[in-house]
C-alpha cells in the first residue's frame, strides 16, 4: 500500500508538469551581466583611451592628409571629428548616422587622436618632438606600415562598436584625408580574466608587468607633459611564431627572463617579484643572463621608462607559413628622445628575443590634451 500510494504521488507530480524538479535552466535573477551600456567619458583634459583600462579590440587608422588643405579646413576636420567622436563613444549617433542602431551599445568605446608632424605644422606649432624615429639596427621597415598625418585610435570591448564608429569617422574624413594604414588588435574578451591582468603576446609571453599605474604621480610624471598631452609611439613587430614554437619551454624562459605560466622573474614566483640581476646558478652563471629581454629593457635612469599599452595582431597566413601574427607596440611617453629611444636602443643592440621579433612599422604622433564640450581635439595648438 506504502509502495501504490508513493507511485500515485509521483503521478500527480507528473501530471502537474512538475519535472522540472532537476532542471538547470538558471532563475531569472541570475541573467547575464551586460557591460554594453559602460561609457567613458568623452570631454577632460586628457584624452581617454591611454589611462583608461585596454578594451578587448582597438583599431588603428593612419590617415594622410590632402595636400591642399589649409589651417582652417583642418580645424573643420577636427570639430566634425570631435563631434561625431563625443557621441559615439557615449552610445549616440553620429550626426549622419544612418544605422544609429549599431552605436547603441558603446561597450566603453574611446577614440583617442593622435597628430603627425604635418597636422602640428599646419596648427603652427612645432613638430621636433614627434619626428620620425632614428633606424634601429632590427628594423626592417615597410613604408605602408609607417607614419601618418593623423591617427585615429578606436579601441572598445565590443569589435561592432568598433567597426562602426570606423566607419563614421572614416565618412568625416574622407573630403580631408585619405587612409594610409589600418592595423586591428585584440586582447582577452572583457570577463575572460580579472581586472588588471596583464596581457599575453602570441609567445604566450606575460606581456608588460613592469607598467607605471595610471592615476598615480609616477605614471603623471613619465607620460603627461603640463598642457595635458603626452607622445605615442606605435611599432607593428612581426612575430616569428613558427620558429618560436621550435624552442623548448626553458629555451624561451632563458631568453625573456620570465616563466611562462605566470610571468614570474626566473629568480622570483610570482608576477611582479623583483628580478635579481645578480643571482647566479650552480655553474656560477647569472640566472637572467645578459642578453635577456628583461634586463636589456632595464635602466639604471627610471626617468628612462615608458607606458606601454599594446594590441596583437594575427593576419592571415600564406603559402606553408602557420602564422603571421605579432604585436601592435604603443607606447605613451612625455619624451620619445628622452624615454623611448634609450630604451629601444639597448633592446636593438643585444636582446635575444631579436633572433624571432622584426619591426616593420614604426610611427611618432603628438597626442593633444583633451577638450571641453563645445570644443574640439588639438584646439590649444591652433591658439598657440
Amino acid at each position: 500500500m506504502l509502495f501504490g500510494g508513493a507511485a500515485a504521488g509521483l503521478g500527480a507530480i507528473a501530471a502537474l508538469g512538475i519535472e522540472s524538479l532537476t532542471s538547470t535552466t538558471a532563475p531569472a535573477e541570475a541573467a547575464d551581466q551586460l557591460h554594453g551600456n559602460t561609457v567613458i567619458p568623452f570631454y577632460g583634459p586628457h584624452q581617454a583611451g591611454i589611462a583608461t583600462e585596454p578594451q578587448a579590440h582597438a583599431t588603428y587608422i593612419s590617415l594622410a592628409l590632402r595636400e591642399n588643405l589649409d589651417r582652417a579646413a583642418v580645424q573643420r576636420l577636427l570639430r566634425l571629428l570631435t563631434d561625431d567622436a563625443a557621441r559615439l563613444t557615449q552610445g549616440q549617433a553620429a550626426l549622419a548616422d544612418t544605422e544609429p542602431e549599431l552605436g547603441a551599445v558603446p561597450a566603453r568605446l574611446t577614440v583617442t587622436f593622435g597628430f603627425g608632424p604635418k597636422l602640428v605644422e599646419l596648427a603652427g606649432s612645432s613638430a621636433a618632438g614627434i619626428q620620425p624615429l632614428p633606424k634601429f639596427s632590427i628594423d626592417r621597415l615597410q613604408e605602408r606600415w609607417n607614419d601618418g598625418d593623423l591617427l585615429l585610435h578606436i579601441a572598445s570591448d565590443d569589435q561592432l562598436t568598433v567597426a562602426h564608429a570606423q566607419r563614421m569617422l572614416l565618412k568625416d574624413a574622407r573630403r580631408f584625408a585619405s587612409v594610409k594604414w589600418v592595423q586591428p588588435g585584440f586582447r582577452r574578451s572583457r570577463g575572460s580574466e580579472a581586472s588588471g591582468t596583464t596581457m599575453r603576446n602570441l609567445f604566450g609571453q606575460v606581456d608588460g608587468t613592469v607598467n607605471p599605474s595610471p592615476q598615480t604621480a609616477d605614471f603623471n610624471a613619465l607620460v603627461w607633459n603640463p598642457d595635458g598631452s603626452t607622445t605615442m609611439v606605435i611599432r607593428r613587430i612581426q612575430m616569428d611564431v613558427d620558429t618560436w614554437d621550435e624552442v623548448d619551454r626553458s629555451g624561451r624562459e632563458f631568453s625573456v627572463g620570465r616563466t611562462l605560466a605566470n610571468g614570474a622573474p626566473t629568480t622570483g614566483s610570482q608576477e611582479h617579484d623583483e628580478p635579481d640581476f645578480e643571482a647566479t646558478n650552480a655553474l656560477g652563471f647569472t640566472v637572467i643572463p645578459a642578453h635577456a629581454h628583461i634586463r636589456r629593457a632595464r635602466s639604471e635612469n627610471p626617468s628612462e621608462r615608458i607606458f606601454r599599452r599594446g594590441y596583437n595582431y594575427d593576419e592571415q597566413p600564406t603559402g606553408t607559413d602557420i602564422s603571421d601574427s605579432g604585436l601592435i607596440f604603443v607606447s605613451y611617453q612625455q619624451s620619445v628622445a628622452k624615454q623611448f629611444v634609450p630604451l629601444q636602443q639597448r633592446l636593438a643592440e643585444l636582446d635575444a628575443l631579436n633572433q624571432w621579433t622584426t619591426p616593420i612599422g614604426s610611427a611618432v604622433f603628438l597626442i593633444p590634451p583633451g577638450c571641453a564640450e563645445g570644443g574640439f581635439v588639438g584646439e590649444t595648438l591652433f591658439k598657440a
